[in-house]
């Protein structure tokens, strides 16, 4: 899929104005529109608001009590404005919380990241950061499980984790989807240490470490799940990646960056085509809700299918031109792409694996 990603809040706390206006909202999504991108992914800290001061002063300042009330409004305004699909990583959150933001989201994302207590102890990576306790972060996949929201989650390797942890990570996930049916795709990512944080001089897992998780996700979780693995994280792998089991390469965007992973750009369209090509699969554009949870109204709110049918086509995944039925457009040639070499992007393997 092609996304744009809306850092929200781009928060530093010596930032005058930590988090972005409305209009500089807007013109990303306007820039994501013009590029043909079919959602708008929100990804932001956890309820800053609490912890700094700045946060509280700038929500105050515009309009907002909470930082998922200023979430809201942006979503809102984006799919308003632009009839991009929006995605939302809001962290941990209660009931009420959910209830309200799946009005404006076609689904939701939480990394579970891991469910070891352990790695919250002192010492620990998750020491001192109680948004990653296990326990609040599997309460939230289970909260949006009780209410039908298609839901991204997965696990974080290479943080001090055992094997034996991980594949217990795998199977929290599992108990709650085979109770929800609510979990659309496993994210299986390689942590990647970073200059000017705690773990910067924590070596990155080997390949071989990512290359297992990948295939004891996919025995875990059987055919049916979509399972990806970040592209960008792991360039020199793509052939072996997909030999591990996935059939997702998740989104990219051609406005802005993996602002996750700065350090990693988004990899060539190209190159992605010809590595799943040559394992004899083809590139399915997808959209922010896969198409197996598109046909049942209990996943999508009444107000979001109308967007959601405008960019999807006839077996749910992103429609490929302008061309609509009793319009007067020219109908496109077959075989070429309307919008030229760069739609057809990053999304599903179509073929099962």
């Amino acid at each position: 899929m092609f996304v744009i990603t809306v850092l929200l809040p781009r928060f530093r706390e010596k930032l005058s104005s930590p988090f972005l206006r409305p209009d500089q909202v807007l013109k990303i999504a306007k820039t994501g529109e013009k590029h043909y991108c079919k959602e708008a992914l929100f990804t932001l800290g956890e309820k800053p608001e609490l912890r700094y001061k700045a946060a509280r002063e700038d929500l105050k300042y515009l309009g907002y009590d909470t930082t998922l009330d200023y979430l809201h409004a942006m979503a809102k305004m984006v799919l308003d404005e632009t009839g991009l699909l929006p995605h939302l990583n809001p962290g941990t959150m209660s009931m009420d919380e959910i209830k309200r933001l799946k009005e404006v989201s076609l689904s939701m994302g939480i990394m579970l990241e891991s469910a070891s207590k352990r790695l919250c102890q002192k010492g620990g990576p998750h020491y001192g950061s109680p948004d990653k306790d296990p326990e609040l972060r599997l309460q939230t996949i289970q909260n949006l499980g009780e209410l039908n929201v298609p839901v991204t989650t997965g696990i974080l390797i290479g943080i001090g984790e055992t094997r034996e942890e991980r594949l217990e990570s795998l199977l929290a996930i599992k108990q709650l989807h085979e109770k929800y049916e609510h979990i659309q795709e496993i994210i299986i990512q390689n942590f990647i240490p970073k200059p000017d944080t705690k773990m910067k001089n924590v070596k990155a897992p080997e390949p071989e470490e990512l290359l297992w998780t990948l295939s004891m996700a996919r025995i875990i979780f059987g055919p049916t799940m979509n399972i990806q693995c970040p592209p960008n994280l792991n360039k020199g792998l793509l052939s072996e990646i997909i030999d591990s089991g996935i059939n997702d390469w998740g989104g990219v965007s051609p406005v802005t960056d993996d602002h996750v992973n700065p350090e990693s750009p988004w990899p060539d369209l190209e190159l992605l085509k010809l590595s799943t090509n040559n394992k004899g699969f083809e590139l399915q554009e997808r959209l922010a809700v896969y198409p197996e949870y598109q046909k049942d109204p209990k996943w999508v709110d009444s107000n979001l299918r109308p967007h959601l049918l405008e960019l999807s086509d006839s077996e749910g995944y992103g429609r490929h031109n302008k061309w609509r039925c009793g319009e007067s457009l020219k109908v496109p040639k077959t075989g070429k792409h309307p919008f030229g070499q760069i739609m057809n992007p990053v999304a599903q393997l179509k073929s099962q694996i």
